[in-house]
């Protein structure tokens, strides 16, 4: 259940998940079981070619009565580009119809009858209604298939991307690697371990959708659970967002709770009516460059750092939103 609330957090798993669960109401429960597309009023071009050819006879057979060729022309254009396919139909298979008649008619509207390319033997009509059908859903699977690939592939090498951050203890990466301005933090001393993995998670004004998230991954690559950053309150109307807080969270597989603190605003944390509002989500801590909080569950231990910060100016409190922050984590096995 922690994990499915976790996935929830990411919006491209539920944008997928959105997107495969209104295929699925849309498609198959509203479109073909609850309200399927009904066709009234179709004209004759719209037909299938089995009532094509039943309604070009029935226009044969009512020109042999009236011999009034302005209606023969415009029922026969009724059918459209599938007039002189339907024709040679008919005229390979007269049936009940006079062949002088259909010539007559023929010479009336001015058309030439032509065989349908896929009618090898003359008197047998073949139809292409049901394999144009079976093609267009083909097509419209296929299309469906590519979208959902093309979001899973992009799924994939995003949390690729975020995993490149994560680093061994031993090899430290520099901080131009993961846009931060310093270098990660050496914890290594005689009484302590150094951490399993470390991430950076780097926030600038104008992204509204930022959600950090990063995989934990134990040195043999067993997965041990997850943690991020992602915006938790905004102060102030417009765009872009004016962040005030953000939530910094710690799952972990073995847990049955994820646990959450809520990094403010220097505003946001002396504000009773924000950090009281704040707090239902998680243990509050006020953003200071250097300071940092400890979140822990059954098997894992995180210590987050403000790396780096700046505020926003503008007409909204001073120090109430952020302009920038980089966070790091670094996590610990128990």
């Amino acid at each position: 259940m922690n994990q499915i609330r976790e996935y929830a957090k990411r919006p491209l798993v539920v944008g997928i998940a959105a997107f495969v669960l209104g295929l699925v109401i849309g498609l198959v429960a509203l479109g073909w079981w609850l309200w399927p597309v009904q066709w009234t009023d179709a004209a004759p071009s719209d037909l299938h070619p089995a009532y094509q050819e039943i309604w070009l006879r029935m226009a044969i057979s009512a020109y042999g009565n009236t011999y009034d060729a302005n209606r023969a022309k415009q029922e026969y254009d009724e059918l459209g580009s599938a007039g002189p396919s339907t024709l040679g139909m008919v005229r390979s298979d007269p049936g009940n119809l006079d062949v002088n008649l259909i010539n007559q008619f023929e010479a009336a509207v001015g058309a030439t009858a032509q065989l349908p390319k896929d009618t090898a033997v003359p008197g047998i009509a073949t139809t292409t209604g049901g394999r144009s059908n079976l093609t267009t859903l083909l097509a419209v699977m296929c299309s469906v298939t590519a979208v959902a690939a093309i979001a899973i592939v992009g799924y994939v090498v995003l949390q690729g991307r975020k995993r490149s951050l994560a680093v061994a203890p031993a090899s430290p990466v520099p901080a131009t690697e993961v846009e931060a301005p310093e270098e990660w933090t050496d914890y290594p001393t005689p009484a302590q371990q150094a951490p399993m993995v470390q991430f950076m998670a780097s926030y600038k004004a104008g992204d509204d959708l930022f959600d950090d998230s990063f995989s934990i991954d134990s040195p043999s690559g067993e997965f041990l659970g997850e943690c991020g950053m992602g915006i938790s309150e905004t102060i102030g109307v417009g765009v872009p967002k004016k962040v005030t807080a953000f939530e910094v969270w710690l799952f972990d597989k073995n847990d049955i709770q994820t646990v959450t603190k809520v990094l403010m605003s220097a505003h946001a944390f002396n504000d009773p009516t924000i950090r009281q509002k704040l707090e239902a989500k998680g243990e509050p801590f006020e953003a200071i460059s250097g300071g940092q909080t400890i979140l822990e569950t059954a098997t894992l231990k995180l210590v987050a750092r403000v790396v780096d910060m700046a505020y926003g100016q503008g007409a909204l409190p001073d120090n109430s939103y952020f302009e920038t922050l980089v966070l790091e984590l670094a996590i610990w096995q128990k």
